[in-house]
């Protein structure tokens, strides 16, 4: 499994470890992941997912999985999340339908 957040997309970064004599040795920079459960209101469905602690940060934020999908672009998103962000547009969109009609 690589280390990268299932949402947003942050994965690994390299840089250097600088010692006090300027010597240069490469490094990794490891993003900050957690395994947790978000709920999916449109869906009534919980979901495990790998994601970084940025992340969880923005969900709240957005309010809830169901928004930070909707408003996310698909090409940050891992392919399990976007099965995810396509059934709740589905789902958005028939609940829409019916309760117009």
């Amino acid at each position: 499994m690589t280390r990268m957040c299932e949402l947003t997309g942050k994965g690994v970064q390299t840089g250097n470890n600088v010692s006090h004599a300027n010597n240069r040795t490469r490094r990794r920079f490891l993003p900050n992941l957690c395994q947790v459960t978000l709920i999916s209101d449109a869906l009534g469905q919980r979901y495990r997912l790998r994601v970084s602690a940025h992340a969880l940060r923005s969900v709240e934020h957005r309010g809830g999985l169901d928004a930070f999908l909707l408003k996310a672009s698909e090409t940050d998103l891992s392919m399990r999340a976007r099965l995810l962000r396509r059934q709740i547009v589905k789902k958005t969109a028939e609940a829409a339908t019916v309760a117009a009609a």
